[in-house]
């Protein structure tokens, strides 16, 4: 009985483990490209909660997903929820996924309006 329980136990962990990996899949810079990427476009949409924010960007036909810093560290970088808004032109300064097929990319600096937002200060190349 207790070897079964063990087995059951083990396959649940398993299960629980490999169902939390896509979740993990973006968290981090592993999953990005070396060296900076620049992109140009107007904001189509935003999020700004947990895990972290995020911007839809329209540039050049294509919608790309702008994973932001959490929400604190955002707000520290003086990106607050009403800093940016739908229609807006952004300029985000950031490294893009490896996978060259997904319009992907995480933020290290955001521009809206003229004013820069490094959301990872410690990323983010001098002015």
């Amino acid at each position: 009985m207790i070897a079964g329980i063990s087995r059951s136990l083990a396959l649940a962990a398993m299960l629980s483990a490999s169902l939390a990996l896509p979740a993990l899949a973006h968290h981090g810079w592993g999953w990005t490209e070396d060296g900076f990427f620049e992109l140009t476009g107007t904001i189509t949409a935003i999020y700004y909660g947990n895990p972290h924010p995020t911007l839809d960007v329209e540039a050049n036909g294509e919608t790309w997903r702008v994973d932001l810093a959490p929400p604190r560290a955002s707000q520290n970088a003086g990106f607050m929820e009403d800093t940016a808004k739908v229609g807006d032109e952004v300029t985000v300064l950031g490294n893009r996924s490896r996978d060259s097929a997904e319009r992907h990319m995480k933020a290290v600096r955001i521009t809206v309006g003229g004013k820069a937002y490094d959301v990872y200060p410690n990323r983010a190349p001098a002015n």
